[in-house]
């Protein structure tokens, strides 16, 4: 009889089962969901020159898409992070959201939000961002990402 195989097997079941919990809360519960992605968003945009935050924010195979075009990685990203600090002590830009729109699909999520990036001299200029999340070993993490600046004369509309 092959009795250690079978236990092996059942344990093996129960292994994932209790692992993908986590997950299946967060699947079945949109709500949940669009607290945890927003909440997350926006500890990344107050703290976005935090390496950190980057590492944590986007996925491994992430696919971002900047306004100006230009496609990059993680890895790519991560290597803008390495660069010199900036003197804490100096002012700095800062990110904000507003209109955020999150919409789960199970494990999978989108994101869609007006992005503010107030400059040091007290202006403020406006981008479109969108995105995919994964929800991956207990997390949600970035997949894909599209920023689009919104041309001046359209900054002031509100959305629809």
């Amino acid at each position: 009889m092959k009795c250690p195989r079978m236990f092996r097997l059942i344990g093996l079941i129960l292994s994932l089962t209790i692992l993908a919990a986590p997950t299946a809360a967060f699947a079945q519960d949109p709500k949940a969901t669009q607290d945890s992605i927003t909440r997350l968003l926006q500890e990344f945009l107050a703290q976005n020159d935090d390496p950190a935050q980057h590492d944590r924010f986007w996925a491994a195979d992430l696919v971002y898409t900047s306004s100006r075009g230009d496609v990059r990685s993680k890895a790519d990203i991560m290597k803008m992070m390495s660069g010199p600090k900036a003197d804490p002590a100096e002012p700095k830009e800062t990110y904000s959201a507003e209109d955020i729109l999150v919409r789960p699909y199970g494990t999978t999520a989108a994101i869609t939000f007006r992005l503010v990036r107030h400059t040091l001299d007290g202006n403020a200029e406006y981008y479109r961002n969108s995105g995919t999340l994964l929800l991956r070993n207990g997390q949600w993490q970035v997949v894909t990402w599209q920023a689009t600046k919104v041309a001046p004369a359209a900054e002031e509309k509100p959305s629809k």
